[in-house]
């Protein structure tokens, strides 16, 4: 599954940024450091979600705070963008750091791709988070205060400060992917997109076809998730033609 080019360009931009706040220490991340952070990883939170029923916002969000925006140590040293300690089942590679006692063990990934995995696979398969899976997917206020509530985190305002991040950059808005239904859509006209209001760089529908984000005239193409998602599959006996009016 592919997001829209136009999110991907914004990689650049996370990396100079990354760059340039590598050179001064900070308690938080600034809020356009989160709000890069939040279009560079949207692809990864989205795909965690259709996998896992975790939102994607609440992902990006609890990204965002425990990794610092991907500036944290855990981060730069072992991958770790959720925090997650070591536990009694982990047999991966490990990392010691400070945290509420001295020299605790965490978990170290190979890959970001494999800490955003294993955070869902750590909330999927604890009993304790299992009343989570039982609200909404939009329903991030109830996801955020289920998390504090629930012991992943000690700091007092956790689920507060989750809420701001997604608010403040509109996750939320990533959420409502996972209410289109898959299908293959046959001369579908423009106007039955479901529309989103998460936009990056004031993009448009209009846009993204001009851009070929949304495509034309292409076969076997299915509409997974929100309308800067589009996935396209190989059929050889099946011959669509895919309309799209502007």
């Amino acid at each position: 599954m592919s997001i829209a080019k136009i999110v991907k360009c914004c990689k650049a931009n996370f990396c100079v940024l990354m760059v340039l706040i590598s050179f001064k220490i900070i308690a938080q991340a600034p809020p356009m450091l989160a709000k890069v952070y939040g279009l560079y990883y949207a692809e990864e939170a989205l795909n965690q979600m259709i996998n896992y029923k975790i939102p994607a916002s609440v992902i990006l969000a609890q990204a965002i705070f425990e990794s610092n925006s991907g500036n944290s140590f855990l981060a730069k040293k072992s991958n770790n963008h959720f925090g997650i300690k070591c536990h009694l089942e982990w047999g991966g590679d490990t990392i010691i750091k400070n945290d509420d006692t001295l020299n605790e063990c965490f978990r170290k990934y190979n890959s970001i791709h494999d800490s955003y995995t294993d955070h869902s696979l750590f909330l999927k398969s604890r009993s304790r988070y299992s009343g989570l899976f039982n609200l909404d997917i939009t329903d991030y206020k109830g996801w955020c205060y289920g998390l504090k509530n629930a012991g992943y985190a000690t700091y007092n305002c956790y689920a507060e400060e989750l809420i701001k991040i997604i608010e403040t950059n509109n996750l939320y808005e990533l959420d409502r992917a996972e209410g289109i239904e898959s299908g293959v859509y046959v001369n579908f006209k423009l106007h039955t997109l479901k529309q989103s209001n998460y936009v990056t760089w004031q993009t448009t529908q209009t846009k993204n076809c001009n851009f070929e984000l949304l495509f034309t005239n292409e076969k076997d193409v299915l509409l997974q998730s929100i309308n800067l998602l589009i996935e396209q599959f190989e059929e050889d006996d099946v011959n669509l033609d895919i309309a799209l009016e502007k």
